[in-house]
């Protein structure tokens, strides 16, 4: 029975992992992989069926945490979208230095993809490098740097990336823990390819003048601040209430759907549809969060036939050292999608071993986090960004690869220095 489930699980992986060449979606693969394990859990175990059926139940609960949170992110983020409220910070940007619009658009993009994530902050980023750079090899760099910089801001933030969420909900880190301790390193991570890239910049860069609105419309305004409070209102909703994180989400946005209706309450039905929380909703990536839980279900039957304990068990005994564990799976988080990697390193280790806030668990969200920069392929923004971009595999290897991994391996030696002082 182990044996079949491994090597189910192997085979819908390699699927995620090579779903390009093979041209069968990652969320279909992650869907059946999911279904198959625990069906060979149920038919094959002496276990009595009921009780398999809780323990699916019990992981079932989880997962459903994590999947409301993330509807609920993206339905505020897709309703901001809709009312043009990013313009808020874009139309600021009127700078004609390369070197200083590089700094600019790094940290815009990696304060931004703390609150957002880091997927969304890269396509707004991009939207806007089209409009600032015409020439495409020169806007290839910027667009690199706003991969790293997304992946970047997105690690130190529980709601600025997935993987980061996942450990939150999951009680294996606090939000104010992984801000004061992942803030510096994850500052680190883009610093070092900042000052790599800048000595390549010379001169003004080659674009539109953007026009800035000086009657920025009110609306706009509105929903920009509303859904940006309402994200950063979540992590305190849990510390004030100790309910779940979605719960403060799902308030949060019926406090945004709520004003959505209100401000638009004079257009005719056709106007409104397009402002609309229907609307926002049939935009969001569903694709995204079928995939999650196909994932994160397969991992619950590794889990719940204790196979990933014996995997933890392994790699301790052969590597040894967590440190290099974590880094480890943070480079292959490049190639590998890093939702299942951060899913599997939950199940390995006990929080009985390793209570919130742990070294590990820290470590394990910078790692995460940052690793899918040093390939285009190994992040959803990256993805996103190849995609806008038409950016070659090849072109990134050569050029961005090296400073992400450089600024990766920087991070990760900056949060092992600064716990081995401050512990």
């Amino acid at each position: 029975m182990y044996g079949l489930i491994i090597g189910i699980f192997v085979v819908g992986y390699l699927a995620i992992a090579f779903e390009h060449p093979i041209k069968i979606n990652k969320t279909a693969s992650a869907l059946i992989t999911g279904v198959l394990c625990w069906t060979v859990y149920v038919l094959f175990t002496h276990e009595n069926p009921e009780a398999v059926v809780e323990e699916l139940s019990h992981h079932l609960g989880a997962v459903s945490e994590i999947l409301f949170f993330l509807l609920g992110a993206m339905t505020i983020v897709e309703l901001v979208d809709a009312h043009h409220g990013f313009k808020v910070i874009t139309d600021r940007i009127t700078t004609k230095n390369s070197r200083i619009l590089l700094w600019v658009l790094s940290f815009i993009t990696f304060f931004l993809s703390a609150v957002l994530d880091n997927l969304t902050t890269s396509i707004v980023m991009v939207s806007l490098l089209r409009k600032l750079i015409t020439d495409q090899e020169q806007r290839k760099f910027y667009a690199g740097m706003v991969i790293i910089a997304a992946n970047a801001g997105g690690a130190w933030s529980p709601i600025g990336d997935v993987t980061t969420t996942m450990l939150w909900i999951g009680g294996q880190i606090s939000a104010l823990a992984i801000i004061k301790e992942l803030i510096v390193p994850s500052l680190v991570c883009i610093l070092v390819p900042l000052l790599v890239l800048s000595f390549r910049m010379k001169g003004d860069i080659h674009g539109e003048a953007l026009e800035v609105e000086d009657n920025a419309h009110e609306r706009s305004k509105l929903m920009f601040f509303v859904g940006v409070g309402g994200l950063i209102f979540v992590p305190i909703f849990k510390t004030v209430t100790h309910l779940p994180p979605y719960m403060g989400m799902l308030f949060s946005l019926g406090v945004v759907w709520v004003v959505s209706e209100l401000i638009n309450s004079d257009k005719d039905e056709e106007e409104r549809h397009p402002y609309t929380p229907a609307h926002a909703l049939s935009r969001i990536d569903t694709s995204s969060v079928l995939f999650f839980l196909g994932i994160l279900i397969a991992i619950g039957s590794l889990e719940a036939t204790h196979l990933l304990t014996d995997l933890a068990t392994w790699m301790s005994e052969t590597i040894g050292n967590l440190d290099i564990i974590v880094i480890a799976i943070g480079i292959a988080s490049a190639i590998i999608d890093n939702v299942p990697l951060v899913a599997a390193t939950m199940g390995m280790y006990d929080m009985n071993t390793f209570p919130t806030d742990s070294k590990l668990w820290e470590f394990l969200a910078y790692c995460a986090g940052t690793g899918g920069s040093i390939l285009i392929i190994g992040s959803a923004a990256g993805v996103a960004v190849m995609g806008m971009e038409k950016i070659d595999f090849m072109w990134y290897i050569k050029r961005i690869s090296l400073l992400a991994l450089i600024g990766y391996i920087a991070g990760a030696l900056t949060y092992l220095g600064i716990y081995s002082i401050t512990h």
